[in-house]
């Protein structure tokens, strides 16, 4: 398809989607996260894809929403609008989002990349949510998704204040998977991708909503439903080329059956 805000490209069974408008540092506009979520939602129902990476480029990931679409709307325009019913499609993406981020990564792109499983940032990625700076705040899960990664206390100090973190500190917070020279981040993230792309799909995905599923029930919940998806494994076609492999000695060859 073609995209106006968005570019899209796959590798093998990687699908790559950058945000596109560089001109505004890749500001968060309506039109381009329609474009982004039409587009994840295309790549998750296309079975020769196994991992998504979403990227920038390396002087933003995305700076921000949109101010000069935001100046002028009210707040009912916006509630008509119902702008963050897109941003949670995003929660029912079945594969795993590697974020790929360098330079700007804020307000709504800090939000954008939280949406992500795994991240992967250059040592230039700076991080944060600067909402209150303009007499707003988050609106696309800056205050949940910040308390969950960096804890009460460090989520409240960045809100607050609107003032970001740099990449080494996103990694000690656990915000970020890893923090690499801003000529290796894409790299880093692809050889991830592929990692993962080479495990059995139908585990990677159960893995990925179980774990996410941790943030949200209780311990015995959680282990209940754990349990549950691990018997359903079992009963795959992948669970049997995996075990059989391992006796044989040899890689195995999944296909998510």
């Amino acid at each position: 398809m073609a995209y106006e805000f968005i570019t899209v490209s796959i590798e093998d069974a990687i699908g790559i989607v950058a945000l596109n408008r560089p001109k505004v540092l890749n500001a968060l506009n309506l039109a381009l996260i329609d474009e982004l979520v039409a587009e994840l939602e295309r790549l998750d129902r296309d079975p020769a894809i196994r991992v998504i990476i979403l990227t920038g480029n390396d002087r933003a990931f995305a700076a921000g929403a949109d101010i000069n679409e935001m100046a002028e709307e009210s707040a009912i325009s916006i509630m008509q609008k119902d702008q963050f019913a897109v941003w949670d499609r995003m929660r029912l993406i079945s594969k795993p989002i590697i974020g790929a981020v360098s330079g700007f990564v804020l307000g709504g792109g800090c939000e954008l990349m939280m949406n992500c499983d795994l991240i992967v940032a250059s040592e230039t990625a700076v991080i944060g949510q600067p909402e209150i700076k303009l007499g707003v705040m988050p609106g696309a899960g800056g205050t949940q998704r910040l308390t969950r990664a960096v804890g009460l206390r460090k989520a409240m100090e960045m809100l607050l204040t609107g003032e970001p973190i740099k990449a080494d500190e996103a990694l000690r917070y656990g915000l970020v998977n890893k923090v690499v020279p801003v000529e290796m981040y894409f790299k880093e993230a692809l050889q991830l991708a592929k990692r993962i792309a080479t495990q059995p799909p139908l585990a990677v995905q159960a893995i990925k909503k179980t774990v996410h599923k941790a943030e949200d029930l209780p311990l015995d919940e959680g282990m209940d439903y754990e349990r549950n998806a691990f018997y359903l494994l079992l009963a795959s076609e992948d669970r049997q080329e995996g075990m059989k492999a391992f006796l044989e000695k040899r890689n195995p060859h999944f296909t998510g059956r």
